[in-house]
C-alpha cells in the first residue's frame, strides 16, 4: 500500500518532470497523508493545431477517492488507495480508470515492516538514482449534496518487487516517463490498452532507508523524519503496586 509519501523537488523540477508549462510555488512535502491535496497531472483538452504547448495540466486533489454515486461520505471508507488488478472493473474506480487516469509526482514513500509489536519500523523507499518518480493515480469529481465539487483520488497499487517484499507485500504503481503520454491518454486508449504498465517497479529502483518513528504522526512534517533511524522495542510495561506493598513478601491480594 501507500498511506504516506513525499514530494520534495521545486515546483520548476517538477513541472519539467511532469511535461508541465509551470507549476504555482509550493514548499517541500515531507510528510504527505491521507484527505490531504496533492499534486496530479492529467492530459488536458485537445490543443488547436500548431500548438507547441503541452497537452498536461495539474490540479490539486484529496487524497482519498470518492465515487460519483456515494451518498453519505460519512459512511465510505478512505479510498486513498487502489488495487490495480481488478480496477478497471471495480465499481468505485471503474470510471475513473476510463476516463481520468493521472499521475502523482513523488520523491519516495514510506511503509511500515511489522515487527510483532505494536510499533512497526518505518522506512523511507526512494529511487535508488535519485529523482522525481510518478505514481499511477486515479481522480473522481464528487459533487457534494449541497451542489458544491471535490476533486478527490487515489494511488495504485501492485505487489511489491523484492526490493519491498520484506517489509510489506505492496507498492504504489510506478509510471517512468516514456509512458506518461500512453497512461493518460483515456480518449483512445481504455484501461485494457494500458493494463502492462500495472506492474510493480524493476528490482534494484528503489531503496529502503529505515527511518525513525517521528513519520508516524502526521504534525511532524520536516526532513528530520527522513534521517536513517531504528525504532527500538516497546518499553516493558510496569506492573502496577499496591501502596504499601513490598515485593520480597508474599500477599494474597
Amino acid at each position: 500500500m501507500c498511506g504516506r509519501f513525499a514530494l520534495t523537488a521545486t515546483p520548476d523540477q517538477t513541472a519539467a518532470f511532469l511535461g508541465l508549462a509551470e507549476l504555482e510555488d509550493f514548499p517541500a512535502r515531507y510528510n504527505i497523508a491521507p484527505t490531504q491535496p496533492v499534486l496530479m497531472a492529467h492530459a488536458g483538452p485537445p490543443l488547436a493545431p500548431g500548438s507547441n504547448l503541452p497537452d498536461r495540466q495539474a490540479m490539486l486533489v484529496r487524497w482519498g477517492l470518492i465515487p460519483a454515486w456515494v451518498k453519505d461520505t460519512r459512511e465510505f471508507p478512505l479510498l486513498f488507495n487502489a488495487r490495480s488488478e481488478g480496477a478497471a472493473e471495480k465499481a468505485s474506480f471503474r470510471a475513473a480508470m476510463r476516463h481520468r487516469r493521472a499521475l502523482v509526482p513523488a520523491s519516495g514513500f514510506y511503509e511500515w515492516q511489522q515487527t510483532g509489536g505494536k510499533r512497526g519500523q518505518p522506512y523511507w523507499i526512494r529511487p535508488r538514482h535519485g529523482g522525481l518518480l510518478a505514481f499511477a493515480g486515479l481522480i473522481e469529481t464528487y459533487a457534494e449534496p449541497g451542489g458544491s465539487e471535490m476533486d478527490t483520488g487515489a494511488i495504485l497499487t501492485v505487489h511489491a518487487n523484492t526490493d519491498i517484499a520484506h517489509i510489506h507485500d505492496r507498492m504504489p504503481v510506478v509510471i517512468h516517463s516514456q509512458d506518461f503520454a500512453r497512461w493518460l491518454d483515456c480518449r483512445t486508449l481504455e484501461p485494457r490498452d494500458v493494463v502492462d504498465l500495472l506492474r510493480p517497479a524493476q528490482p534494484d529502483f528503489f531503496e529502503a532507508v529505515p527511518v525513525s518513528d517521528l513519520v508516524n504522526k502526521v504534525a511532524n512534517t520536516g526532513p528530520e523524519i527522513q534521517v536513517r533511524g531504528v525504532v527500538g522495542p516497546e518499553p516493558e510495561k510496569v506492573r502496577r503496586q499496591k501502596p504499601g506493598a513490598d515485593d520480597s513478601q508474599m500477599t494474597l491480594f
